[in-house]
């Protein structure tokens, strides 16, 4: 990112905005994977469950994204589910008008439709195919969406990997190489992630990895991230791992992401995940990369962390100030914490 960018999100922080954005775009998946964690019960908090939300399609999508997009005007744009590719119609005239909005957009997906080689044009776009596991594992939690299809949806396609550990993959000697070592060989794949399995608190189960295997799977990092270029996680990414924020409000990505179900007005919360996410066990890697950036030093004993916190407060109090002496909806520039412009738009 550019120093102009990191100064524009600092300014929507300062005007009490989160510069990142979630959109839970469908309820709708053809996939049935366990432990997905958009489909938890506990991840609206238990009242409902995303597949019994009302959702939106075709041109009054388009819109409605794009005005929520225009009112909260994030630095990016995370595009999730349900998978996004069930309204592909729909990100066709989504992505060039985020692209034009000068916004960082992520698409999350199985990959179980064709990835359009044209979205290659997009100079700010990441898709993020979700693996799980080699073969064997991935096909049978993943049908249809499998190794073959992945293959040919995305042949044309530049693409990033993202793969969560479980306990059940920690547990074998080579397993995380083996991965790294396949999808390494593909030409359309551009960089790989890892996150690790984040459970509920008071949840259990062979996914949940124990303190050893979180340690191992540390060790295994640095080492398979020396041997395959195409492995993007920065060596102090990778150390967080050991250390995950004690709670949502220590979680920097968690203060700093708003997160919407897929009826457009339901906010997640504490984070993604949704419920209540065991923090101690956190292995989100979008937590640990920017805690990672709230561990560096920028003067002394000074973080960027600290001046995060310090800037998060001021803009939390100056949102809250606006609401007081106005009742109709109020915007902060964006430029500045005391240029306000007021707007009644829905």
């Amino acid at each position: 990112m550019k120093t102009s960018e990191i100064l524009h999100a600092w300014a929507g922080i300062l005007a009490g905005r989160k510069p990142s954005l979630s959109i839970e775009i469908t309820k709708e998946c053809p996939l049935r994977c366990p432990g997905c964690y958009a489909f938890d019960a506990a991840h609206l908090g238990g009242e409902t469950e995303l597949r019994q939300l009302s959702d939106f399609k075709g041109d009054e999508l388009v819109q409605k994204i794009l005005a929520i997009v225009d009112r909260e005007r994030p630095l990016h744009v995370s595009i999730v589910g349900g998978d996004p590719l069930v309204r592909y119609r729909e990100l066709e005239k989504i992505l060039p008008a985020l692209e034009e909005r000068g916004i960082f957009t992520q698409v999350v997906t199985s990959a179980f439709r064709v990835i359009p080689a044209e979205w290659q044009r997009f100079k700010r776009l990441t898709v993020a195919v979700s693996i799980d596991g080699l073969q064997p594992e991935h096909d049978e939690r993943r049908k249809p969406a499998t190794y073959e299809r992945i293959l040919k949806t995305t042949a044309d396609a530049k693409i990033t990997i993202h793969s969560t550990i479980t306990g059940n993959i920690a547990a074998r000697p080579g397993y995380l190489e083996e991965f790294v070592r396949f999808w390494s060989e593909q030409p359309q794949v551009h960089r790989i992630w890892f996150s690790l399995f984040t459970p509920q608190i008071g949840a259990t189960g062979p996914e949940i990895l124990t303190q050893e295997q979180r340690a191992y799977v540390v060790e295994d990092l640095h080492r398979l991230r020396a041997l395959f270029p195409k492995l993007q996680m920065p060596e102090r990414l990778v150390d967080e791992i050991a250390h995950p924020p004690a709670s949502p409000k220590d979680c920097i990505f968690a203060r700093t992401t708003h997160t919407i179900s897929a009826d457009l007005k339901t906010k997640i919360t504490p984070c993604q995940f949704g419920g209540e996410p065991d923090c101690s066990q956190c292995g989100c890697m979008a937590s640990m990369a920017l805690a990672a950036v709230g561990h560096y030093r920028v003067v002394g004993p000074l973080t960027a962390g600290h001046l995060y916190f310090a800037s998060d407060k001021i803009g939390n109090a100056w949102r809250e100030m606006m609401h007081v002496f106005s009742p109709e909806r109020v915007e902060v520039d964006s430029t500045s914490p005391f240029n306000i412009i007021g707007n009644s738009a829905n």
